[in-house]
């Protein structure tokens, strides 16, 4: 199997559709030119993020948002690369959309997409992304020349069944696409001060905040957990609480870019490399329900666990 080059890229998702078309286009065509086969952009990168880069879906512009859908699919064509955008896409009236992964082929055709299925907010749909989209319900499992694909959005992070599932369909490359950026510095402050300003130097990230701290420490765990390889792109509009950057299966970040900056991280999946995997002799039986390794045993002693 080919070793498949992944392009990671960020810029500044604005709530300006002609502006991110602009950006997408002019980094498909630096990844292009480096090689890579696949260009992956942030969540929101092409219609925006309601509820950060723009206040709410009230008087979109759906025309614009699909005819720079179609620019970017006859780009792909054009460049003979596979994409994978992050969007809103409408659904009927009368219903929220949903905030989706679109997964362009290399031939310009729209091959898959994912729908980002946990969205944040209370259970009444009134506050964070609820208020403005309604959750997806499948998984997106595709190939690229023979690699297994899948796709998750930004706060689906939080639910590692997910990655699980993924596993179990035989993913190998998570597409995950994020949007954590646009914070006021004052923002980044007082979330700071909520964390505890004390516990900055123990948790090294690139902002004292929740998503600076915890994303990438899940993509860590989730990549070396379930032996996958991550592609995790942000938006860099300030401020973002983190660049950029790509985790290997085994668990180790293979590169990063620059916070608040927009930029193309170039990085290549090897599917046959032999990388350190210290749970691949007990994951299938994990994922099956049987929640130990080795035999367990039956034993009175064993089984009474108020005794010395």
């Amino acid at each position: 199997m080919a070793v498949l080059t992944v392009a990671t890229c960020q810029f500044p998702v604005s709530a300006d559709i002609g502006a991110n078309l602009h950006y997408v286009k002019r980094q498909m065509g630096l990844a292009s030119r480096r090689g890579a086969r696949v260009a992956h952009f942030p969540e929101g990168s092409l219609s925006g993020y309601a509820g950060t880069d723009f206040a709410s879906f009230a008087g979109f512009g759906w025309d614009q948002l699909h005819d720079a859908t179609a620019d970017t699919a006859e780009h792909a064509r054009e460049l003979g690369m596979w994409v994978v955008l992050g969007s809103a896409h409408r659904i009927s009236d009368g219903h929220k959309p949903h905030n989706s992964s679109y997964v362009i082929s290399a031939s310009g055709q729209i091959a898959e997409r994912y729908d980002k299925r946990f969205c944040s907010g209370d259970s009444a749909g009134q506050t964070g992304d609820l208020a403005h989209y309604s959750p997806g319900r499948h998984f997106s499992v595709w190939s690229i020349d023979g690699v297994a694909c899948g796709a998750l959005i930004c706060y689906d992070y939080r639910f590692p069944e997910l990655y699980r599932e993924y596993k179990k369909r035989g993913v190998q490359l998570v597409f995950h696409s994020f949007h954590a950026a646009r914070f006021s510095s004052e923002r980044i402050a007082a979330v700071g001060q909520v964390i505890g300003p004390g516990f900055a130097r123990l948790n090294r990230s690139a902002t004292h905040t929740y998503p600076g701290i915890t994303m990438p420490a899940a993509m860590t765990a989730a990549a070396a957990a379930n032996h996958v390889w991550i592609s995790c792109p942000n938006s860099s509009a300030p401020q973002s609480c983190w660049p950029a950057f790509f985790v290997r299966a085994d668990g180790v970040t293979t590169g990063r870019l620059r916070r608040n900056v927009p930029g193309v991280l170039i990085s290549a999946l090897d599917p046959e490399r032999d990388l350190y995997d210290s749970t691949a002799a007990w994951r299938d039986r994990a994922l099956a329900g049987v929640l130990h390794s080795g035999t367990a045993v039956s034993d009175p002693r064993s089984d009474d666990r108020t005794r010395i």
